[in-house]
Order: C-alpha cells, then sequence, then structure tokens
C-alpha cells in the first residue's frame, strides 16, 4: 500500500525544482502509508508534480519505484492500491505485444491504460486502488477511485493550484492551501458521524466517490472550484445503484445450494487473489461470521497456518476474543491475541485526529486501531470481513426499520401526516425512542426515509451548526433503488454505496495505513456483490437468521455452534469513557465559552445535551462523540496551520 500526491498549476510558472520540492513536500507528509520509497516527478513544461510514497507488497525491487512511466513515456502514473487480477492481465498483455521489466501490478496497470485507455482500463481492474496518471501527449490529468472505495483520493483548489493525496495532511502541506471549514459537511458529520464523498471537510475540497473517473487539465484549473460539480465533473465507471439493478433484472436462478457451491467458489477465488504478496500476511478474525469465512479460506488454501489477530477488551460486553480463539483453534491458525485495558483504549483517543486528518466519530475506530497495531507487529497485510452485512443482510436495523415501515404503511395517510407535523416539535428527541421517534417516521415517503432514522445521528444537524445547510446524499432518497427490488435491498443498497465505502472503509484505510498497514477485503471483490446482489431476499433474510447463504458457506469449515452466534459488533464503551476518564477532556472540548468564541456550533444546544448526558439521559453519548471528534480535529488542524505558517 502507499501514499499518493501532487499538484497541476494553471500556467507553467514555476520551475523543476519549486514543483519538485512541493510535491516533494506533500508526499512526505504520507510517509506512513509508504515508508519504503519515495519518488517524485515534475513536468515543469506543463506545470505537474506527482509524488508517491512506497509501502512494498508487490515487486520488492527498484523495477517497483514510482511514479513510474509507460513503456512508451506517454503515461505517468502515482498509484496507491493492488490489482489483484494483474497477473491475468499481464498474460493478456503480453500476447498483445507488450514488454515487462518488472512483476508489479503497476508496471501491467500502465500497459493496460496504453492498450485500452484509462476508462476500460480501470474497469478491466479487480482490485483496491486510487490513482493519479498524467497524458503527456493530451496534457491532462487523470484520477480514479476503485469500484467499492477501498482506497482514499481528496482533491481540490489550494489558492489557484490543483493539489490532491490519499489524505487530507497531503493537502495541508501545500503554503496555499487554507481552506476553511465546511459547514455543510459539518453538518454531514453530526448526522452521519463521517463525511460522504464528494464532499469534505474543507472548503473547495471534495473525495472523488468510489467507481469515479475525473479529468483535469490546465484550462480546468484556472477556472476555480467555483466552476467544478463534483456531481457532474466525476465519471462513474461502476455504479453500484446501476449494477444492482441490472443484478436484480437478472436475478439468480439456482436452488440454495447451487447459490452456496457458487458463493464458496467466488469467495476462494477472491481470497486467494488477495492472499497473494511478497510480504507476510495475515487476517483480523473477530469470531463473527463475516472474518470467520475470510480466515477458513485463507486456512484451506494455505500450506502453512494462517496469522490471526483479535483484540479482547478486559472486563468489557464489547469482547468478542473467546469467539475468535475458538474458531482459529478449530482451524489451527496461529493465532494471536492481545487483552487491552481501558486505559490502553483511552491512550489511542488523542492519536484520532492525525491519524484520520478528517473528522470521523465511528467510536469502533479505536479497536480498530488496537488490532492493526497488534497485526502489524508480524505481517505487513492483513484480510478482513468487511461487507458481509451490506450485502448478506447482516444488521438488525434492516429488521426494524422493515416493521416500522410496514406499520406505518397500515395507518391512514391523512393521520400519518397529521402526527408527522407534530413531530417536528420534538427535534433530537426523536433519537431516544417512544413516541417521538415513531412520530418523526409518520412523514415517510418510502423505506430510504424510515431507515434514514435508523442511521443518523443528530435528526436536524443543520439547526446546530451555524450557518450550515444540510447536503443531499443517498440516504435521503425515499426509495434508493427507485422501484426495482425489495426495500430490504433498498437499504443494503444505501449502505454500500454510503455506509460502506465512507465510513468502514476509511476506519480501515486509516488505522491500517497509520501503522503502515495493509488491509485487504475479499468479501468486496466487486464479482461477490453482484452475485449477492442477484440472490433472492430469501437467501439472505430468513428464519434461521440473517446472512442465511453467507453463513451455509460457513458450515463447510466450522461447526455450528461457531456459526450460529449472535452478532455483537466491533464497539467501544463511550458513554462510559464520557463519564469517566474522558469526562474532563470533553467538558473542555464542549465548553460553551469556547465554542461561542469558534462560531461553529449553537453553544447552548451542545451545552443542554452535555448536561443531559451528565444527568443521566440515555443515548446522548453518540450526538457528544461526534461533536466531540469535530472538535478534537480542529484544535489538531488549527496546530497544523499555525506549524505551517511558523
Amino acid at each position: 500500500m502507499c501514499g499518493l500526491a501532487g499538484l497541476l498549476r494553471p500556467t507553467p510558472d514555476i520551475d523543476a525544482a519549486r514543483l519538485d520540492a512541493l510535491a516533494g513536500e506533500m508526499g512526505d507528509a504520507l510517509e506512513h502509508r509508504g515508508p519504503d520509497d519515495r519518488g517524485v516527478w515534475v513536468d515543469d513544461t506543463a506545470g505537474v508534480a506527482l509524488a508517491h510514497r512506497r509501502l512494498s507488497i508487490l515487486d520488492l525491487s527498484p523495477l517497483g519505484h514510482q511514479p513510474m512511466a509507460s513503456e512508451n513515456h506517454r503515461f505517468v502514473v502515482v498509484y496507491n492500491g493492488e490489482i489483484y487480477n494483474f497477473a491475468e492481465l499481464r498474460e493478456v498483455l503480453v500476447a498483445r505485444g507488450h514488454v515487462f521489466r518488472g512483476h508489479s501490478d503497476t508496471e501491467v496497470l500502465l500497459a493496460a491504460v496504453m492498450e485500452w485507455g484509462v476508462d476500460e482500463a480501470v474497469s478491466r481492474c479487480n482490485g483496491m486502488f486510487a490513482l493519479a496518471l498524467w497524458d503527456r501527449q493530451e496534457r491532462c490529468l487523470w484520477l480514479a477511485r476503485d469500484r467499492v472505495g477501498k482506497k482514499p483520493l481528496y482533491y481540490g483548489w489550494a489558492g489557484g493550484t490543483f493539489v490532491f493525496g490519499s489524505e487530507l495532511k497531503a493537502l495541508w502541506r501545500h503554503p496555499d492551501f487554507d481552506n476553511g471549514v465546511s459547514r455543510d459537511a459539518l453538518a454531514l458529520l453530526l448526522r452521519l458521524d463521517y463525511i460522504p464523498a464528494p464532499h469534505a471537510i474543507h472548503l473547495d475540497t471534495f473525495k472523488l466517490l468510489p467507481g469515479t473517473l475525473l479529468r483535469i487539465d490546465a484550462a480546468t484549473v484556472a477556472l476555480g472550484p467555483a466552476a467544478h460539480d463534483p456531481h457532474r465533473d466525476q465519471r462513474r465507471y461502476w455504479n453500484p445503484h446501476d449494477r444492482m439493478t441490472a443484478a436484480l433484472a437478472s436475478p439468480f436462478k439456482g436452488d440454495v445450494l447451487e447459490a452456496e457451491n457458487h458463493l464458496d467458489e467466488l469467495l476462494r477465488d477472491a481470497v486467494a487473489l488477495r492472499m497473494v504478496a511478497d510480504v507476510p500476511v495475515g487476517v483480523f478474525l473477530s469470531g463473527g461470521t463475516d472474518s470467520s469465512v475470510v480466515t477458513s479460506l485463507m486456512q484451506a488454501q494455505s500450506r502453512h497456518p494462517v496469522r490471526s489477530f483479535t483484540i479482547g477488551f478486559e472486563r468489557s460486553h464489547h469482547d468478542e476474543a473467546h469467539m475468535a480463539r475458538e474458531v482459529a483453534e478449530h482451524l489451527h491458525t496461529q493465532h494471536t491475541e492481545l487483552y487491552v485495558s481501558g486505559a490502553d483504549a483511552l491512550a489511542v483517543v488523542p492519536t484520532l485526529p492525525a491519524m484520520f486528518d478528517e473528522p470521523f466519530a465511528d467510536a469502533s475506530q479505536v479497536p480498530t486501531a488496537l488490532v492493526a497495531r497488534l497485526a502489524r507487529t508480524q505481517v505487513t497485510v492483513a484480510l478482513s470481513g468487511d461487507g458481509g452485512d451490506e450485502l448478506f443482510y447482516g444488521y438488525k436495523r434492516y429488521d426494524r426499520a422493515l416493521r416500522n415501515w410496514d406499520l406505518l404503511r397500515r395507518i391512514p395517510a391523512p393521520l400519518r401526516r397529521a402526527l408527522a407535523r407534530g413531530a417536528r416539535d420534538h427535534g433530537e428527541a426523536s433519537r431516544t425512542g417512544g413516541f417521538a421517534a415513531l412520530a418523526a417516521e409518520m412523514g415517510a415517503r418510502g423505506i430510504g426515509d424510515v431507515y434514514r432514522q435508523r442511521v443518523a445521528r443528530w435528526r436536524d444537524p443543520a439547526a446546530v451548526v451555524l450557518g450550515a445547510s444540510l447536503p443531499h446524499t443517498f440516504y435521503d432518497e425515499p426509495d434508493p433503488l427507485r422501484g426495482a427490488g425489495t426495500p430490504a435491498d433498498a437499504m443494503m443498497l444505501a449502505d454500500f454505496a454510503v455506509y460502506l465505502p465512507e465510513d468502514l472503509l476509511v476506519k480501515v484505510d486509516r488505522t491500517s495505513m497509520a501503522v503502515s498497514l495493509e488491509a485487504r477485503a475479499p468479501l468486496l471483490d466487486w464479482r461477490v456483490a453482484e452475485f449477492a446482489w442477484s440472490l433472492p431476499l430469501a437467501f439472505k433474510r430468513h428464519p434461521d437468521g440473517n446472512k442465511h447463504l453467507l453463513k451455509r458457506v460457513l458450515r463447510r469449515y466450522l461447526p455450528d455452534s461457531m456459526v450460529d452466534r449472535a452478532k455483537r459488533g466491533f464497539g467501544a464503551p463511550v458513554s462510559e469513557w464520557l463519564k469517566g476518564d474522558l469526562q474532563e477532556w470533553a467538558g473542555s472540548l464542549l465548553d460553551p465559552a469556547r465554542l461561542r468564541a469558534e462560531g461553529h456550533f449553537d453553544a447552548d444546544a451542545v451545552n443542554d445535551l452535555w448536561q443531559a448526558f451528565l444527568a443521566g439521559e440515555r443515548k446522548w453519548h453518540t450526538h457528544l462523540w461526534n461533536v466531540l471528534m469535530f472538535q478534537a480535529w480542529h484544535e489538531h488542524w488549527q496546530r497544523q496551520r499555525a506549524g505551517s505558517s511558523a
């Protein structure tokens, strides 16, 4: 895994030495993503510079060095990720006359672009990646991101310069980047606990959407951010809505055993592809269905015990280490578990702003950071079970939303509308359950509106973020599938398109890359996703338990007692922290005088929730945690700004 950064000027008005220094400084901010090698490429006649930091996984020799030029010298690329089917692509390209010096997937990517062009090349790649590609002939820059969004890519304007990088800290290193806070993005953070693409916490700054290409040249740079519309200018080469709709229109025709056989075959191949590396490979094992499937398929295809890793929590109901240990013993993996105390977990909290460098409030970031740190002591690559819940109906909130939607449809529309009008008076109280929560759903136009109540934190974040309006997201669609499929399919699509790439994959990417560990997710192979979408809902939602088909596959490798276990999740006791060791820290960040001086929040509204939480009212810790994560991030960013201007 690697980190990339770079810049493009509207006019070639900076000499090569200065371009090299600027890009090199931006790239060096990402050293944690790539500690093994450093490279910069510039073309001062075009005003472009590319920087790369390398974590060597495939082709550890200098032949894998980036930035890398194509064999015809037309294209230069910096690339972060892995193309798992690179060997297959390489065979095709050799047959078409391409010659390779090394055996890196980067060289294969460049040959693919030469042969088929950017669009078709990325469409042929099965992998996780973000890339920046300079076309010396057309004098344009291409940015691209993998289908699911495993690897991040930010871009924006620093003064008149177009800048991009794997993380915001690379953009911060440009001397002209002083973009303020986007209040609309902050409202999204309060709503969802994260900021979904294409939005970013800074003004004039964006994220590339998954499965998307962006073409930029000097003329578009000169137009500036005011002329840029990410929803218009980012072009999808793979759209989960379109692919799911197509899969539903051509459903799987076999019985459940045939589906089980095919899923087992697909997953075996997806896992095998992700075990290819020139460095040690392991797996995150929680003992739940998804990670157990991945671990089982790894061990079934390995000649040696797979290295598995688990974090346990002392005196906590969140602890799942014993479940993972049972799975590891049955599969005979080389298992490592580490029990951590509350103090160990709390020690991670101060590092979160620097680790994520955009405010992020999924509290499971803490245990994820701990297990990534543990794995890195023995391996450089770790496989994870991410994606199983979104593809195979794994969340309990799906059942709750379907139950509520079914009840709502039985209530006469005039009565529902009247109750919905009354819900506006309850504000954030609808988060705590009871009549207020039910009334808040009365105005639902479809399953999307009901499901949004299951995933939202602040119900009206624009009311507490001063000067904000809440941008539209996929969760605001009344029916994310627009008439195709079932309400259950629609919820899984919304999570796959938003929650998965912008929360779960961000969490894993930042915590793993903070310790120079590459994380791979075989359940998110696009072939697995499209097969899952073609399946009847009954193969997922079943009286015997959700994720039915995935569990049928798992029963081939584990006994029923290790398969039929309740899902716990990978959480953190935030409420206990805020009432205990973190209370003083939180109180300082939430001090009303401080909030008024900084001017982002309605200080009284935030303080009212803080006091209610301290008085024992339930659930407000989730509202407060995302405010605290912004406050901690803002403090960190201010220090970074002061340091860069010193």
